[in-house]
């Protein structure tokens, strides 16, 4: 009867460290109007909306992180989606804890582009 009893109690445990190591976190840290990581003018008055996009900028954790996201890097990659793009608008920002001892962190940049038609090469833009 007893043996019956610690194999239960081990079946719950092993569920239990499973669904632990498994389980991760996405939390919503910012939502902006309008955000940018470039250099563009403000005047250029050809400004279009374009595709809604993500970036994302991750770090393994291997028992502790090997590297540092940042949100700047993960703004980077959705934008530079499109070589028109200059900024994003209705963003929003995610961090990632998807780790317990293993696993990912980092950031997610979610927008819809801001295309510059005024940039060259940029004119007839679809």
């Amino acid at each position: 009867m007893q043996s019956m009893e610690i194999l239960k109690m081990k079946k719950v445990l092993a569920v239990a460290l499973g669904a632990l190591l498994l389980s991760g976190c996405t939390v919503r840290v910012a939502d902006m109007t309008v955000a940018s990581t470039k250099n563009y003018n403000l005047n250029a008055a050809k400004f279009e909306k374009g595709a809604r996009v993500t970036g994302e900028d991750k770090a393994p954790i291997v028992i502790f992180p090997l590297g540092i996201p940042n949100v700047k890097t993960a703004m980077d990659h959705a934008i530079e989606k499109d070589k028109c793009a200059v900024g994003l608008s209705d963003v929003v920002i995610y961090q990632l804890n998807h780790a317990f001892l293993f696993g990912t962190y980092g950031f997610r940049v979610e927008g819809t582009q801001i295309i510059d038609k005024s940039q060259m090469g940029c004119e007839n833009h679809n």
